[in-house]
């Protein structure tokens, strides 16, 4: 019989924006049909917690943004993105547009993603950590609920069905670049040169391994 190896034992964990770990803390607090119906805003949508100041964090007040993060943190999804690997193509990135350019980017990215009244793809605009498009923009994003319009209506109080202000947009940029800030606080202000990944053909690998072979055959 084949034992399974330690790559095949550890699966990645498939985590969703209404996952939960209750048990370890972990929670959910977008709201389910039944719990909308009750009127529970804002609790856990498994076990009931009631742990954000809403009010507090719906100020949208900069200065108080720290206790901003410790809530998101308390959402296992949101928990997930801040402490998450970033993606040695997605820090190449960052590191070759440096603070400036990558602030540039981020209000881009979230006046084009969120910031329409209807954005299209609604909830599935910002590509995720397991995407090969993903910068550290969109890890950003979604580790502090400005990837989708519905994460913004439940965490930030922002309402559907209308543009963002220019006033909104400059307070989700100042969140990612914090986010930014904190996961890659390595970054240059004006960015380095950066060599790509190479990534190997197929037919490197055969010339890899025929030259293994003469090795052998000496």
């Amino acid at each position: 019989m084949v034992k399974p190896t330690i790559k095949e034992k550890l699966k990645p964990l498939k985590i969703s924006c209404t996952s939960t770990d209750c048990d370890n803390g972990l929670h959910c607090f977008k709201q389910n049909r039944k719990k909308k119906l009750a009127d529970q805003f804002g609790q856990c949508r498994s076990c009931g917690a009631d742990l954000v100041d809403w009010n507090r964090i719906q100020k949208r007040n900069l200065s108080d943004v720290q206790y901003t993060f410790e809530a998101l943190k308390k959402e296992l999804f949101r928990h997930h993105m801040w402490h998450v690997e970033i993606s040695q193509k997605a820090v190449n990135h960052a590191r070759r547009k440096g603070k400036v350019k990558m602030r540039v980017a981020a209000e881009k990215q979230i006046s084009k993603s969120v910031g329409l009244a209807e954005p299209p793809y609604d909830g599935r605009q910002t590509p995720r950590e397991t995407s090969d498009k993903a910068t550290a923009i969109h890890y950003a994003q979604h580790a502090t609920a400005c990837c989708c319009r519905k994460c913004m209506e439940y965490w930030h109080n922002i309402p559907p069905g209308r543009e963002l202000t220019k006033k909104e947009i400059s307070y989700f940029t100042d969140l990612v670049m914090l986010f930014i800030e904190e996961r890659l606080p390595f970054l240059k202000e004006h960015g380095e040169t950066v060599p790509r990944i190479q990534h190997k053909t197929r037919n490197s690998f055969s010339e890899e391994k025929q030259g293994d072979k003469n090795l052998n055959d000496n």
